[in-house]
């Protein structure tokens, strides 16, 4: 029997190349992915161990664990401590350190090279005996040496196309600052070379920065020959002050750093495992329908092999290694294939904001057993529906009939799991559709049951062919007598023809799906962005721990076509339990920025211990204008009481709670500082020139932005942007294996109807008009599972969106017909496009052959 699974695998090469293909897809991401994950993780750990070559001991700060909150912290690291760790037995050496977070501007005012590592780092430049920081080897020109000088990284220059001399801004936690560039160096950092940037300051100026005067962030120790790391940490630890200081090993800190950045860059392989899943599954179907298709075919054989004495066990395992060897050699195809897509991985996901580190592949045991244990399972599992029907092959009735229709009792049992699937399905989806709550519980019940009804749809496929393909299929009566053969054709088999559309049905569902909560998002965020918002421009911070200080605010409200300018403190309220957003304003400019809408009181009553709330905290707080409420607000230690002078519809621009400027400024982190400038404009528009005199009156700082309305919109929607990305890479993932199930299917057909295809020749049928006919059933299969896949995917999409809408109170459902539509047209080209093979194929063969075959 395995000789005959053999046999079988290589009398049908061609034919099994398109389930192969399908399977290699899956195999290549999954393989892929983790071979890329593995070489990305070891050139984390190789770059994050360079960085911390020679550094056999780190000494950091400590805070004392019974210190009160809000004390004074003292540094305890400064020239002293330096020169007695240095005396330390098993220290070669002992360089302080001065580090912190510094952000450089790009030629348009945004933070440069600024992605998710985020790690601008800024450092003092620590010469030793010999004038050179070994940390970084200077490249070009030399080393800060006063507060007005600078030096950056080399790729931090290349990417801001800074010159030597040049003036650069940057700013750390406060105003912008300028510096003159006198140097770039080299950096092994693992944190810089993964998309950051490095800013080296002189000892003096670093120290002011990120410590104070005199004192350090770290000290790193040098071992002496023979001493380890754990060895000369004890040493150390015993002469550092008490609860004040403590001692990390280098090992240490290169295992955390390089854990660090690669938890930030975790995410890329999510999009990769999403593709191998999806295609995956999609391809089974390709596979239960070619094995099915070739069981069908070898009927006779099998029914041959069961007369001379073969078990249903044989037969079963015969086609299930028939499977087994296709997968292995997919799983072999698709592991080579998936090398080569871990290579081009770091390229595609990585960005001049985000890069990944460069290293070489990493080929370990996961990557490979996956491909295997993917490929072949996948595969095994596919063909087992199809090897039971094979054993199930009598042997007389068989060679009585090379094709056995499905029993009644079947057919039953199909509609009745399927029905039950379609209401357990829709039901769930319908008492969703009345939940405005986005918790992760109700999000988890909806993918759930979109998943059951896919699968009900999926199971009653066949049964739905007939009708659907009749309603869909009437448009080719206008092709005459082709046209009533060809969808004859897709009727004739409504299992083949539901397992062929099947998968081209899953992914029009999936694109359909993402395509109307895409789009419905997408117009809900840009309803949102501007909903509440009178200003015409927004200045606000890029980081929580940054702010805007008072003469920045001045200066705004004095730029040329600027009417109103107010700044607003946003800071934590703890309210009832629970923590809220609260936006400090001035009342007499508020209206001209905000549009508030209020159903009790107004704005105008906003004073130290006054509050105004939106509808939702009133409603869940039970407030109305006039009631005093207990209410902590930022770094306030006690609550106090509060009195509520107004009540909102819910509004993005104010928030939870309005206070009063003042009083939330005081009790901001930042205090003295906002958070928020509200313009607005002399003409009520945005200009490119009232924008860039806005950066300009806020010193260009890196750490500010400034946006109109338009750039609200587009930053709020940046999410839809990556499930666009996810939709449109699902959908050619789905095109293509429909596009191979397709070809497989009317290749197979056409095998099978050789005698038929003839005597249609025979009887005046020209090779046009054959080719007219494979290509119409092609598109009329392609129409059944589009048309499936568009009503599933939608209709999910539907019922949903009330869990979407109590997230974001502007959502509604607006399904996007154009994209809508583009995926029908493409459906019904990609089902054209697959016929042109088979169809040139049939037209090919010679009537005379073809009816005389067996």
């Amino acid at each position: 029997m395995l000789r005959t699974a053999l046999r079988n695998l290589l009398a049908h090469k061609a034919r099994l190349a398109m389930t192969v293909l399908a399977v290699c897809l899956g195999v290549a991401f999954v393989s892929g992915t983790l071979v890329f994950a593995d070489s990305s993780a070891a050139a984390h750990r190789a770059a994050a161990s360079k960085g911390f070559a020679g550094v056999a001991v780190t000494v950091t700060p400590k805070d004392p664990p019974d210190a009160p909150p809000g004390e004074e912290r003292t540094n305890v690291l400064d020239d002293a401590l330096v020169r007695k760790l240095a005396a330390v037995p098993g220290v070669a050496a002992a360089r302080p350190t001065a580090d912190g977070s510094a952000t450089l501007s790009a030629a348009d005012g945004t933070p440069l090279r600024a992605g998710r590592a985020r790690a601008n780092l800024g450092a003092a430049h620590v010469p030793d005996g010999n004038g050179e920081d070994g940390r970084y080897p200077l490249v070009e020109g030399r080393a800060p040496r006063s507060g007005d000088e600078i030096a950056v990284d080399a790729g931090t220059a290349a990417a801001g196309r800074y010159r030597l001399g040049d003036t650069v801004t940057l700013a750390t936690d406060g105003p912008v600052m300028t510096k003159r560039l006198v140097g770039t160096v080299a950096t092994k950092d693992t944190r810089v070379t993964a998309g950051g940037t490095l800013a080296l300051f002189d000892r003096a100026t670093a120290q002011q920065l990120f410590a104070s005067p005199g004192r350090y962030t770290g000290i790193d120790l040098t071992a002496a020959p023979g001493t380890g790391q754990a060895e000369l940490a004890g040493r150390v630890a015993s002469v550092l002050p008490a609860g004040r200081a403590e001692a990390t090993t280098g090992a240490a800190q290169a295992a955390q750093q390089a854990l660090y950045v690669a938890t930030l860059t975790r995410g890329h392989a999510k999009l990769p495992l999403v593709f191998a899943g999806v295609s995956l599954f999609i391809g089974s179907f390709l596979i239960v329908n070619t094995f099915t298709m070739l069981v069908t075919r070898r009927t006779r054989e099998i029914a041959l092999l069961r007369a001379i004495g073969a078990s249903r066990r044989q037969v079963a395992g015969s086609v299930l290694a028939e499977a087994a060897l296709l997968g292995l050699v997919a799983s072999a195809a698709g592991f080579l294939l998936g090398l080569g897509v871990a290579a081009v991985l770091p390229g595609l996901l990585g960005t001049a904001q985000d890069a990944l580190p460069d290293g070489p592949l990493v080929i370990g045991p996961r990557p490979v057993v996956a491909a295997l244990g993917v490929g072949v399972g996948v595969t095994v599992l596919a063909a087992w529906l199809p090897s039971r029907r094979a054993a199930r092959v009598a042997p007389v009735e068989a060679m009585r009939s090379a094709q056995q229709p499905p029993s009644a009792t079947r057919s039953r049992i199909r509609a009745a799991a399927g029905l039950v699937l379609l209401v357990l399905g829709v039901g769930l989806l319908v008492s969703l559709s009345g939940v405005e709550d986005a918790s992760e519980q109700n999000l988890q019940d909806a993918m759930l049951a979109s998943g059951i009804l896919l699968v009900a749809l999926i199971v009653l496929a066949p049964l739905l062919a007939a009708p659907v393909i009749r309603l869909a299929g009437r448009p080719t009566g206008r092709f005459g007598p082709v046209g009533h053969l060809a969808r004859e054709n897709a009727l004739r088999d409504p299992r083949r023809t539901a397992a062929t559309a099947s998968a081209l049905m899953i992914s029009t569902a999936l694109v359909a799906g993402l395509a109307v909560v895409g789009n419905s998002t997408a117009q809900a965020l840009d309803r949102q962005a501007a909903a509440g918002l009178g200003a015409d421009y927004v200045i606000g911070t890029r980081t929580p721990t940054t702010g805007i200080d008072p003469a920045a605010v001045e200066r705004v409200a004095a730029t040329a076509g600027v009417r109103t300018a107010a700044a607003v403190a946003d800071v934590p309220v703890f309210i009832g339990g629970g923590v809220r957003q609260i936006a400090g304003v001035d009342p007499a400019a508020v209206d001209a920025v905000m549009r508030l809408d209020f159903t009790g009181g107004s704005a105008e009553d906003l004073g130290p211990g006054r509050i105004a709330v939106s509808a939702t905290l009133a409603r869940e707080q039970g407030l109305a204008a006039g009631d005093r409420i207990e209410a902590r607000l930022g770094r306030g230690y006690e609550p106090r009481p509060y009195t509520v002078v107004g009540v909102y519809r819910d509004n993005p621009a104010a928030g939870d709670a309005l206070g009063d400027l003042g009083e939330v400024r005081r009790s901001g982190f930042l205090p003295d500082s906002v958070q928020r400038i509200l313009v607005r404009t002399d003409d009520g528009a945005a200009s490119d020139a009232v924008a860039e005199r806005l950066r300009t009156a806020v010193g260009a700082n890196p750490l500010l932005k400034v946006q109109d309305r338009a750039a609200l919109v587009h930053e709020a929607a940046g999410s839809v942007g990556e499930l666009l990305t996810l939709m449109y890479g699902l959908l050619a993932i789905g095109v293509v294996i429909s596009a191979l199930g397709i070809v497989n299917t009317l290749a197979m057909s056409v095998s099978e109807r050789t005698r038929e295809i003839g005597v249609l020749r025979a009887i005046g049928m020209d090779r046009a008009g054959v080719r007219r006919m494979i290509r119409l059933e092609a598109v009329i299969v392609a129409a059944f599972g589009t048309l499936l896949g568009l009503v599933g995917g939608v209709f999910s999409a539907w019922a949903v969106g009330s869990l979407a809408n109590g997230a974001m109170a502007q959502y509604s459902f607006v399904p996007p017909w154009g994209t809508l539509l583009a995926v029908c047209l493409l459906s019904l080209v990609i089902g054209a496009a697959a016929a042109v093979v088979p169809a040139r194929r049939a037209a090919a063969l010679s009537p005379l052959r073809a009816v005389a075959s067996a």
